[in-house]
């Protein structure tokens, strides 16, 4: 069977549970390339291997739309580049993408920031393996 590239965003990846997000906030671990942070934390309970969300500040993007537009982009970056992190998961994580700036960075921009994350992910991830 060949090994080939999932590039969905099915509704079961999305992370809604109440549960993991708390857990997320309250012992998640981050890593970031600016503007994205990625917090994420091990779950137990969920038949996915990644349970993925998004979040920008009202802070940053007063008006409803800019945010909206802003999360359109990390989930369509998240969608076309989770390969790069599905294949070297041993375990099931909650992930939480966060843009962090008032700067508009255009789509190609997010996109390169977002691989460049998910490659210091792994290390972070693979750090924590060898340490355990």
């Amino acid at each position: 069977m060949e090994n080939k590239v999932d590039f969905t965003y099915p509704k079961r990846e999305k992370l809604k549970s109440r549960k993991n997000i708390d857990l997320l906030f309250s012992e998640g671990k981050s890593v970031s390339k600016y503007p994205l942070r990625l917090v994420y934390s091990p779950i137990i309970d969920s038949d996915e291997k990644l349970k993925f969300g998004v979040s920008v500040s009202k802070k940053h993007f007063k008006h409803a739309v800019d945010r909206n537009y802003f999360k359109r982009v990390l989930r369509e970056c998240y969608r076309l580049n989770k390969h790069l992190i599905h294949d070297n998961l041993d375990k099931k994580y909650a992930i939480m993408f966060f843009y962090q700036t008032k700067d508009r960075l255009s789509y190609q921009e997010i996109n390169e920031k977002t691989i460049q994350l998910f490659e210091k992910w792994k290390l972070a991830i693979s750090e924590e393996k060898a340490n355990n």
